[in-house]
């Protein structure tokens, strides 16, 4: 994973983590209430759409999505990406939307050019959304490539993984949400 912030911010983020894990959360007299997950942030000042035109998260309500965070260049985005693409083939014609958010970290990976034939070379399908501006990345609070958020069909965030690994996790979450999908009609 790589990281963008300093190495104070990582060891504060790292430490917030541990503060909320459940182990340290947890308080045998006093139960606690789960908050509700929060709504999705939309797409924002995304430079180009490749593979679809422009998506808007309103549009997508009643399917699940998946918005990954990357940039090509990035060897641990290179590793995530056989998963995200297996689960865009598997689940699509279940419900899932697979969104692709490159948000470079070095200028060559900004060129339009560049990224295209980067999602050529990997046969990305999913659509890709260019985000050199940050605005999407921002919206999120997103600080880590590569970075993975699993939204369900009323728009909320209900799941998040940063780096590599959990794939299995990660895969039954989304069985899990579309089986919900499914269930309710």
């Amino acid at each position: 994973m790589k990281r963008l912030s300093s190495f104070t911010t990582l060891l504060a983020a790292c430490l917030f983590a541990a503060a909320c894990s459940p182990e340290v959360q947890a308080d045998p007299v006093q139960p606690t209430v789960a908050s509700p997950s929060p709504m999705a942030p939309d797409f924002t000042g995304i430079d180009h759409w490749i593979n679809a035109s422009p998506q808007r998260l309103a549009d997508l309500r009643g399917k699940v999505v998946l918005v990954e965070f990357w940039t090509y260049s990035c060897i641990n985005c290179v590793r995530v990406m056989p998963h995200v693409k297996q689960w865009h083939a598997k689940y699509r014609d279940q419900g899932l939307v697979v969104i692709g958010v490159h948000t470079p970290e070095y200028g060559y990976e900004k060129k339009l050019s560049n990224l295209r034939a980067a999602i050529q070379r990997f046969g990305i399908t999913y659509p890709v959304a260019q985000d050199n501006g940050y605005n999407t990345w921002n919206a999120y609070r997103n600080r880590y490539w590569p970075a993975l958020y699993l939204i369900d069909q009323q728009g909320r965030i209900v799941y998040q993984h940063f780096g590599e690994g959990q794939y299995q996790e990660t895969e039954a979450k989304i069985r899990s949400l579309l089986a919900a999908s499914k269930a309710a009609r």
